[in-house]
């Protein structure tokens, strides 16, 4: 493994095993999968994109002691960076070249709350009903159309559509749902809200965030326009 940077310690040792958990899951779609982590103002950002889902996914987590004073901004390895979590501690792998999608995250300031979101059982429900209608269709369609480019098709017509009266794809709520953001939230903890700010849409959770970006005409990206 590459030398660390830098050690950082986190506040509490549950919210490390959170983010190692999100390293996890980010792994198991892409092996290869880079992280871009921003730390300032006593707290982390962990930023990565799980393939297919065309969304950016966030989780936070709260630095402790004299590393609350650290400013970091860098894309490193995301395995190395799970290989580094011990407890409550991380070390910083050396930083890689960044893909595309690095450099253009979603603003730090200026959200304002939509409403129309549905409750958690009300997103998992969408879900739920969108992936077993994935299925039917494609075992429905003929052998010669049983064609990676129709399934495709398919998903993104699904996926595309949007969550209640909101402009949030359901694909964000899926990929919230993929990585262990829509769990029922504890008792006092604030829930699920839809957020945005300028271009962006971000589905915030206790448990991380989901980040879309509006790109115009044809839909929604986190590519650079």
């Amino acid at each position: 493994m590459t030398a660390p940077v830098q050690t950082l310690r986190l506040a509490d040792a549950r919210e490390a095993a959170d983010l190692a958990a999100f390293l996890g899951r980010l792994i198991h779609y892409d092996r290869a999968a880079a992280v871009r982590i921003q730390a300032g103002g006593g707290a982390i950002a962990v930023f990565g994109r799980p393939p297919s889902f065309e969304v950016l996914a966030i989780r936070t987590a709260r630095v402790a002691g004299p590393e609350e004073t650290v400013r970091l901004d860098v894309t490193v390895s995301a395995g190395e960076l799970l290989e580094s979590v011990a407890g409550a501690e991380l070390a910083v792998p050396a930083a890689v070249t960044g893909p595309p999608w690095a450099g253009v995250l979603p603003p730090r300031g200026g959200w304002r709350e939509l409403p129309g979101l549905p409750g958690v059982a009300g997103m998992q429900g969408a879900v739920a009903a969108a992936v077993a209608e994935f299925r039917a269709r494609d075992e429905a369609l003929p052998p010669e159309r049983r064609t990676r480019a129709e399934r495709d098709r398919i998903g993104r017509e699904i996926w595309s559509r949007t969550v209640g009266g909101t402009g949030l794809p359901l694909r964000a709520v899926h990929a919230a749902q993929s990585l262990g953001f829509l769990r029922p939230t504890p008792e006092g903890v604030t829930g699920a809200a839809l957020l945005a700010a300028g271009s962006w849409l971000r589905l915030r959770t206790p448990f991380g965030s989901i980040a879309v970006r509006t790109a115009g005409v044809g839909g929604l990206t986190v590519t650079p326009a």
